[in-house]
């Protein structure tokens, strides 16, 4: 009796997140063709240059439009259609992967073209993911809210597993057209699926279709203001951002310079940090809603930036990377769950587009900042000081020798920055004041 009842209430389930879960499964498929090809041409760029922050500038490129413009991205979406704007944002991503393609094949490729590339993909996300946000919520019925950030790290941690195994796969196989082919494939799976199999009800804003732009998103800001937790809440996330986009312009340089390290080894603790979010989103998928969802949200990240950042710092082989990488990744998604559960729990549905623009500017406007930081900080410090040691120097017995040790030593000072940044933000009253707004329903 009790099987049949679970049986029941998992069926009712699926019925109920149709729409979303095949919005969810045909976008992540697309991710992974998309991430697929970054993946590939972060290896091809700093196989060219042997520069961490040349690689580094590929990510800058693609946030900084993302944060500029995405303050008035929100206004915009929430005046237009969203699934249309979904649909001409990716159609337009595919067309500059095409031509990236074609200027490869002409052996024109430089490191300037995907800078220019990556800019309009980025302008193109910045579009795009208020819309996909709003069309999340529409399509959702609230009590299912916690298990989107669980399934969306599910996907993520999938193509983090999958990217780095089938694109060296591939590469070695046959080459960066086939990766190329394989991403144009799986964006025109998403945009058929999209287009005729997924309907997104728009509702009428009736007094707001003639604001204006600036009017609109000034809005936003302006509920920010007001309401101080969520407000502190972004903050506290734009500065663990900092710190992780320094870490995340670091690990490709050292995974690929050290004495131990390769493309394989990048792509095996790629792979590890993908099956420990893997984990991470399958429990947080089913996890019973926590009685304190700020709670969880600080210990998680404070377990991140205690564990990973220090076994890398430490390491010489990949074993202990592997265990860095797992450790700082399998809490993430349930931190994720329930940061997406307060902010669609507490600002109101009519509001979001508007909102979650302001907030990507906000929260995400150190990342530009952590990657060219961080690249700078492995080619033009780190590095350089780590050359300068004397043999049996205390650093070089803590961090190694030759390149790569300066990445490690780098990671070292990361790490109590991100410590830092989890405790004094956990002091904060207006977060845990949310504790006390807004209940699951």
């Amino acid at each position: 009796m009790k099987n049949h009842m679970e049986s029941k209430d998992l069926f009712r389930t699926l019925g109920e997140m149709k729409t979303y879960l095949l919005l969810w499964s045909t976008q992540s498929f697309s991710g992974l063709g998309s991430a697929m090809t970054s993946y590939a041409l972060v290896i091809w760029s700093y196989t060219q240059k042997g520069s961490a922050l040349m690689t580094a500038l590929l990510m800058v490129s693609s946030y900084a439009p993302y944060v500029l413009l995405s303050i008035f991205a929100g206004a915009l979406s929430d005046k237009w259609n969203k699934k249309v704007t979904m649909l001409v944002c990716d159609t337009l991503a595919a067309l500059t992967t095409v031509v990236m393609l074609i200027l490869l094949k002409k052996d024109a490729l430089q490191i300037w073209h995907l800078y220019v590339i990556n800019g309009v993909n980025g302008i193109m996300n910045t579009v795009q993911q208020p819309a996909s946000e709003v069309a999340t919520t529409r399509v959702l019925p609230k009590k299912h809210y916690q298990r989107v950030g669980g399934l969306r790290y599910f996907a993520s941690s999938l193509n983090s597993i999958m990217t780095p195994v089938i694109a060296t796969a591939i590469l070695g196989l046959a080459g960066m057209d086939a990766i190329v082919a394989f991403d144009l494939f799986t964006f025109g799976a998403a945009f058929l699926t999209l287009a005729f199999g997924i309907r997104i009800p728009e509702e009428k804003e009736s007094g707001s279709e003639q604001e204006k732009l600036l009017t609109a998103a000034k809005k936003g800001l302006v509920y920010l203001r007001e309401e101080r937790g969520i407000f502190s809440l972004i903050m506290f996330l734009a500065a663990i951002n900092l710190v992780a986009s320094v870490y995340d312009a670091a690990f490709p340089a050292m995974m690929l310079s050290r004495n131990g390290g390769s493309e394989k080894v990048l792509g095996l603790v790629n792979a590890v940090v993908g099956l420990s979010t893997f984990a991470g989103s399958v429990l947080a998928s089913f996890v019973k809603k926590p009685k304190s969802r700020v709670r969880v949200i600080c210990n998680c990240l404070l377990f991140s930036m205690s564990t990973e950042n220090f076994l890398l710092a430490f390491g010489r082989e990949p074993f202990v990377w592997c265990i860095g990488g797992f450790l700082g990744w399998i809490a993430i998604p349930l931190m994720s769950t329930n940061l997406d559960a307060i902010m669609r729990l507490h600002v109101p549905e009519e509001m979001q587009g508007r909102v979650y623009s302001v907030r990507n500017s906000l929260q995400f406007f150190t990342i530009p900042i952590g990657y060219f930081l961080g690249g700078f900080l492995v080619d033009q410090v780190f590095e350089p000081v780590m050359a300068l040691q004397r043999e049996g120097s205390i650093l070089k017995k803590m961090f190694g020798v030759g390149k790569g040790s300066g990445a490690a030593f780098l990671f070292f000072v990361i790490a109590f920055a991100g410590i830092g940044v989890c405790l004094y933000f956990r002091r904060s009253k207006d977060i845990w004041a949310l504790e006390e707004k807004g209940q699951d329903e």
